[in-house]
């Protein structure tokens, strides 16, 4: 299974408003998250937007702005972020439509066993929040250079 570069950046920002949660009001700019990482801002701001849209973090307007989370770090489930931001998570084109042709679909094993391997792997995500990625906080404070 890979992740899309969309959901890499999700879970990026996530982390930095995590360890980010008590300089200026917890507040951080696009700008700042994309120069830490080194990673596209345009892109940076379309993630924004979704991560906004679904409850995860909450934007502040105007001079002085910017991102912070909406909630506590320990609430937001790495598993449910990745739903979140994954288009598809149909690891085989049998998976997704529903209907797409396959000879051995009445038999298949194969489908099966993947779809417990997705499972799986939501079911591992989902044992973790945001809180315990940012638990190394000073470590990740200094390696994204924030004061």
């Amino acid at each position: 299974m890979r992740l899309t570069i969309y959901t890499d950046y999700a879970l990026r920002l996530l982390m930095y408003l995590a360890v980010n949660d008590d300089g200026e009001k917890g507040l951080a700019t696009i700008g700042d998250v994309a120069a830490s990482y080194g990673i596209s801002r345009n892109h940076l701001m379309k993630v924004a937007y979704q991560l906004g849209a679904a409850g995860y973090i909450e934007t502040v307007r105007g001079r002085g702005g910017g991102l912070r989370l909406a909630m506590a770090a320990s609430e937001i489930r790495l598993g449910d972020v990745v739903r979140e931001t994954e288009p598809d998570m149909a690891l085989v084109p049998c998976f997704n439509p529903v209907d797409a042709p396959c000879a051995i679909r009445s038999c298949c094993v194969l489908r099966k066993a993947l779809q417990n391997a997705g499972d799986a792997f939501l079911a591992a995500l989902d044992g973790y929040s945001l809180g315990d990625l940012a638990r190394p906080r000073t470590p990740l404070r200094k390696l994204l250079a924030i004061a």
